[in-house]
């Protein structure tokens, strides 16, 4: 009886500070902030895309060509192909490592990086060569606006993109721990998906 006694005794002592916490969703913690963050970005670019439709309402039929301006439309839509190769590559890496397949993580964030820099790199040149600026017209500032958010995204992504390589490279992922490349690649796969709906609003319709 004395020793059942000690036992609870003890066992009272062990345990400080507060209770752990009652995790109320199966989800784990880092891809629900995730996955919670990508639904308040969406809603930025809903706040874009509603500007972008009241133009093309108010204006009618005076989208692009305007004013002579033209949209680079071919370049957008191989620029477009690049990051959805992107996708590609993320997903093999994420795969990759999921199977301990340390190779396939490493050529698969690198690609993905350096698809995603390319991208970035000919949007920046699309806005040289464009012709008009986002103090032209109202169509020039939406289209700046627009694919200028989604290139910050973009930025956003290539950094966590920059830190998962260097990371990968050193060997801090395994198929038991691999979070750090699995939350960032469901950035990347929200900045892809997120890219079609703007080239086929702004370039295609």
């Amino acid at each position: 009886m004395e020793a059942a006694s000690a036992s609870v005794t003890t066992a009272d002592h062990e345990h400080h500070g507060p209770p752990p916490a009652n995790r109320s969703s199966r989800v784990e913690a880092q891809t629900l902030g995730m996955l919670l963050f990508i639904i308040s970005e969406i809603m930025v670019f809903g706040a874009f895309f509603t500007a972008y439709f009241f133009i093309r309402v108010v204006k009618g039929d005076h989208w692009f060509p305007f004013h002579g301006d033209v949209l680079p439309v071919a370049v957008a839509g191989v620029n477009t192909a690049i990051l959805l190769s992107s996708s590609l590559t993320m997903h093999w890496a994420q795969t990759s490592i999921k199977h301990d397949n340390r190779f396939g993580l490493k050529a698969g964030i690198l690609s993905t990086f350096l698809l995603g820099l390319t991208f970035l790199f000919v949007q920046v040149n699309e806005y040289v060569h464009v012709g008009f600026s986002p103090r032209d017209h109202a169509q020039g500032t939406i289209f700046y606006g627009l694919t200028g958010l989604h290139g910050a995204h973009v930025f956003i992504g290539l950094t966590l993109l920059a830190m998962v390589t260097v990371r990968s490279f050193r060997g801090h992922y395994s198929s038991k721990e691999h979070r750090g490349v699995e939350v960032p690649g469901i950035y990347w796969h929200f900045v892809d998906a997120m890219w079609i709906i703007v080239y086929s609003s702004v370039y295609v319709l």
